[in-house]
């Protein structure tokens, strides 16, 4: 007589050839990373947030014009490479190659538009004197959680677009899948929000009145 339970246990997805989470392996690779990394940007928000509050030098050095303003239309342009990241991954479940190739060609554009902007303002602020280890406004502190935070955001962007190169070329040459793109897609999404905690922690909270 067969015991109920074990036969329900060996059917369910966890006895193996079936994905435990409904979905693939891939998705929940992609997945895991962004919470580990999302553990990762907690932490150097919450050291720049620390600093800041223990800090009674810390400086303000981002006057409404130009540095808000221009850093708004960083924002702008990234949260744009996020629709267009949208549109990639709705014409590839339609399977429409060309037109999913396009908008990751788009997405890669905003990411080097936004990384472009974000250069120019560091090497402004080179200009004045800021840098990791020096700061002319106050606590050297700034120069430091200043250019770790934001570089090492620039850096996931970098790699998203390098990440988005890869597959829409094999996309396009119908190497890589539907969930492919998608996957790219969840972590170019996660490097636009990570963004969207860095710009009020990082600018607004600094504006130079």
């Amino acid at each position: 007589m067969h015991d109920v339970k074990t036969d329900a246990a060996l059917d369910s997805a966890w006895s193996g050839g079936a994905s435990p989470f409904a979905m693939g392996s891939k998705k929940l690779g992609m997945w895991l990373f962004i919470v580990s990394d999302t553990l990762t940007f907690s932490a150097l928000l919450i050291t720049y947030t620390y600093s800041r509050i223990t800090n009674p030098d810390w400086p303000k050095p981002f006057p409404m014009n130009p540095a808000i303003i221009f850093s708004t239309t960083m924002t702008v342009v990234l949260l744009a490479s996020s629709l267009t990241m949208v549109m990639a991954v709705m014409a590839a479940q339609r399977n429409d190659r060309k037109k999913t190739v396009l908008w990751m060609i788009a997405t890669m554009a905003g990411g080097l538009t936004f990384m472009a902007l974000h250069l120019r303002e560091w090497f402004h602020l080179f200009e004045e004197g800021a840098t990791i280890t020096h700061n002319p406004w106050g606590t050297p502190l700034f120069g430091a959680v200043f250019f770790g935070v934001t570089g090492m955001h620039m850096t996931h962007v970098l790699i998203g677009v390098i990440y988005l190169g890869i597959v829409a070329t094999g996309y396009g040459r119908g190497k890589f899948s539907a969930e492919d793109v998608e996957v790219n897609g969840l972590y170019w999404h996660f490097v636009d929000l990570v963004w969207m905690f860095v710009f009020p922690l990082v600018y607004l909270m600094s504006v130079k009145y």
